[in-house]
């Protein structure tokens, strides 16, 4: 059974979540402010929290930051502010999708869905599957979704990991926008660029000599992105 982390403060909000979520077969805890949301986190070890950034005693930014530095867990941000810098903090602290308040409930399930899919770990099925990609400065394991650095893992976020995942199944070839963003985060993307700006950002920060010059995550400005081993 899937559980959920709602950290809010709007009881309403909250209710209306939980109730929601409980017919639906997740199993759910509820955090009122930022400090509680991290301890129960540490203590429950949620599929997947869906964090308001408005928060009486801390940002939402910081709470994002804070499970960062030792979970994977999905996050999705749920918030009032509208700003597309606002949006891009978040990503870029480590969350994973951002719903806007108000929200329709059916819409805020499928992206909770869609983030819980992204962190699965691959099957049996994909046993057949199995690729290991090579570069000078990094390897990837797509059948044990590791990625080496240096003789050492480079811990990357569920959706990181999605968006590198198809770059490199299409080694070489050119991935639209819109491809990238139906494919990490579902069909109902396609316009969401600053997503892809902030994610594309992190990988080369992670795995790039010179994330200023990338020499394997190169842009096709206006049109997609494209994987290059070497």
């Amino acid at each position: 059974m899937t559980r959920v982390l709602v950290v809010d403060d709007e009881p309403q909000i909250v209710r209306a979540l939980v109730i929601n979520l409980k017919a639906r077969k997740y199993e759910v805890d509820a955090a009122p402010d930022g400090a509680t949301a991290l301890q129960l986190a540490a203590a429950r070890h949620p599929d997947v929290v869906v964090l308001d950034l408005g928060l009486p005693d801390m940002d939402g930014v910081e709470v994002i930051k804070g499970l960062r530095g030792w979970t994977r867990v999905p996050i999705l941000v749920l918030s009032a502010r509208h700003t597309s810098d606002e949006k891009v903090e978040a990503l870029d602290a480590g969350a994973d999708d951002y719903v806007t308040k108000p929200f329709g409930m059916d819409e805020l399930l499928a992206r909770l869905r869609a983030s819980v899919r992204r962190a699965e770990p691959v099957g049996q099925d994909g046993a057949d599957d199995v690729v290991m990609v090579e570069t000078e400065g990094f390897t990837v394991d797509l059948a044990a979704k590791k990625v080496h650095r240096e003789g050492r893992d480079v811990r990357l976020t569920p959706t990181e990991w999605h968006l590198l995942e198809v770059l490199v199944r299409n080694s070489g070839r050119l991935v639209s926008q819109k491809q990238l963003l139906q494919e990490v985060w579902g069909p109902s993307y396609g316009t969401e660029t600053n997503y892809l700006r902030v994610y594309m950002a992190q990988l080369r920060r992670k795995l790039e000599a010179d994330p200023s010059h990338p020499r394997h995550f190169v842009t096709e400005p206006g049109m997609g992105y494209r994987f290059e081993r070497g």
